[in-house]
This record gives structure tokens, sequence and C-alpha cells, in this order.
């Protein structure tokens, strides 16, 4: 655990303390301990009872990454808490809706046991905030790229680096970058033998924080253009005629699993095409419901030529969306693509 999330783990303890619930850090440094796969322990006491609860630490909560949280918390067995700087009142509204636990620095926090149970929102967020640490290559934007293109075919590890680069758009050298912060972090493997391939490890916990990334830091850097409905009870029947223009999102779900109705719409695109604005009677808004991304990839994908973007990508915008109907459809995308990078 870094200095920032051990501060985080410590800070959120002593504000729980002083609301009333005596709390402390169980674990002081739980990934040597116990595992990569835990952030920490904290233990309440209330009523002359312990409680242990495992923690999933994150810097940072959004409403485009409670998608991503939510689908990496629903699949662990223990169900960890969520620890993190701070949450919003709205925050901590669709986390208790969505049955996220948590806790933050400020005493914010959604606890329920046996024993007892919490909710508190609205505190202000604290004055001292910790040090800004570096997150690693691989999940700053050219990283989130060059893993994406890891995503779509894990058989790019044994590629030239130059390839690589020409294929994501970013510096040779960044490729170079990214690839040792990825085997440090565990996520490559080689297998046994001087000429055996490296293949992708720990698939499942790669997407989910790829996912995550690029809605907070990636995907906002994508919009080219928002644009509303005419008629907003019409339901939009979007089709791309050239390999230029791909379905994402939600559109690109509906067609895939025939069991969501759109209400937003994603195109990822080398441009806006007039056509599909004039067609569609698109009017121009900052807050519509259809947006123009960046198509930032220059490789083809199993979903390629149109009308689909890449399987990851569907699967990170339905997750940004991050309403429940959006994200019970990405759970049933999560599959396939794991069962993808498996092969």
């Amino acid at each position: 655990m870094d200095k920032v999330h051990h501060m985080i783990l410590r800070d959120t303890a002593k504000a729980l303390t002083h609301q009333g619930l005596k709390t402390d850090v169980a674990a002081a440094n739980p990934r040597a301990a116990r595992g990569p796969e835990i952030d920490g322990t904290l233990r309440f006491r209330f009523g002359g009872r312990e409680t242990l609860r495992t923690v999933e630490l994150k810097r940072y909560v959004t409403p485009a990454t409670l998608g991503a949280i939510h689908a990496q918390l629903t699949r662990r067995a223990d169900r960890p808490l969520l620890v993190t700087e701070y949450i919003t009142p709205p925050l901590a509204d669709r986390l208790r809706e969505l049955g996220i636990q948590f806790a933050d620095t400020a005493g914010n926090a959604y606890l329920k046991t046996p024993n007892f149970l919490v909710w508190t929102k609205g505190n202000p967020r604290p004055k001292q905030k910790p040090d800004e640490q570096p997150t690693g290559r691989a999940f700053e934007p050219s990283g989130l790229k060059i893993v994406f293109a890891l995503l779509c075919d894990p058989t790019r590890l044994e590629r030239p680096y130059r390839n690589i680069a020409q294929e994501t758009g970013v510096a040779h050298g960044t490729v170079g970058w990214v690839m040792a912060d990825l085997d440090a972090r565990g996520f490559i493997a080689q297998l046994r033998g001087r000429h055996q391939p490296r293949r992708l490890v720990q698939a499942d916990k790669l997407l989910t924080q790829w996912a995550e990334a690029y809605a907070r830091k990636l995907r906002p850097k994508l919009v080219r253009a928002r644009f509303r409905q005419s008629d907003p009870n019409r339901p939009l029947a979007i089709e791309p005629r050239t390999e230029q223009t791909l379905l994402g999102g939600e559109p690109a779900a509906a067609l895939l699993t025939q069991y969501l109705r759109p209400a937003t719409y994603t195109l990822y695109a080398e441009r806006v095409d007039p056509k599909l604005v004039l067609e569609h009677r698109l009017i121009a808004d900052p807050k519509g419901n259809v947006e123009f991304l960046e198509k930032f990839w220059k490789f083809a994908t199993p979903q390629d030529p149109p009308p689909l973007a890449p399987l990851p990508l569907v699967y990170a915008d339905l997750l940004a969306i991050g309403d429940a109907r959006t994200i019970e459809v990405a759970h049933k995308l999560h599959e396939q693509i794991i069962d993808r990078l498996k092969r």
C-alpha cells in the first residue's frame, strides 16, 4: 500500500471514531500480509462486539467510475468496504442505491452489519488532502490506449513495440514504459521456456482497472460533440454507413444483447458525420444524450467493420453511464470479454 492510500485508510478510521463508531486499522501493511487483492482491513467496535471488514481503496470516486467500482466490488466474495478520500451527498445516495457500503475521510459512511447501521452524508471535505502520487504509466491516458489494444488482442504482447505504437497512436518509447509498468503490476507473465510467448494474467482485474481509469482520465478527453434528439420520446435507429463511425455504449449493447433500450447514444468516429446529424435531426447540446467521441485506435477488431466498437470499450461505456440497467448489461458482456482473453 502506498503512502497516500495508507493516509486515507488511517484518516477514515479517525473520522468514524470521532463520530462515535470506534474504528482502527487492523492491517498496517495488508498487501504484503494478505495478498494483492486486499487493500486493507478496518476493525469496528460497537456494543461490546468487534467487526472486521476488508477494504477496497479508491483515491477518487466519481459518477463516471461508479459502474466500474460496482462491477469490481460485487465480484468479490468478501464484498469489501469502499474507502475513499471524499464522497459528495449525491454520490452517497447513488452508492447506497447500488448497495455499495462506503466510508470516507470526512466521516461520511454507509455501513450495514448485523450489529449496527451507519448512514451519514454531507460532512464537508477535509481541508488537508494527501499528496498526489504517480499512478504508473499504464493507467495514464497514453497507457490506457495501449492497455485497450492488449485487451482487444493479447497477442500484441509479442509484436514489436513500433507496431503497437502505430496501432495506438502513442510514442514508441511510451510502449516500453507501459509494458514495464504492467509487468511490475503482475499483469504480464512469461511462460516457461526461452522462446515461449508472454501472456496477460489477472485479466479480470486488468479489465476492471482499465475501465475505471478510462472513464476518469481518457474518455472525457475524447468527446468531440454532443447533441440531443429533437423528439426525445422517439428511439434513434442510428446505422453508421462507414467504418470510420462505430457504435459504442448503449446502442452497441442493444445489438449485442437484445436486452437494452438505449437512452444515450455513443458513437466513435474520426469526425462528426454531418449526414447522421441531419438525418436524425440532432440539435447541438453540451448536455445532450447523443455523443460523438474520437476513434482513438487504428486497428481492426472482431466488432469491426461497422457498426460496433470493440467489446471492452462498449463494456467501459456502460459502466461509465453508471445506472442500474447499464451496469446489469455490462455484467452480461463481462464474461464474454474474459472468455476471449483466456483463449
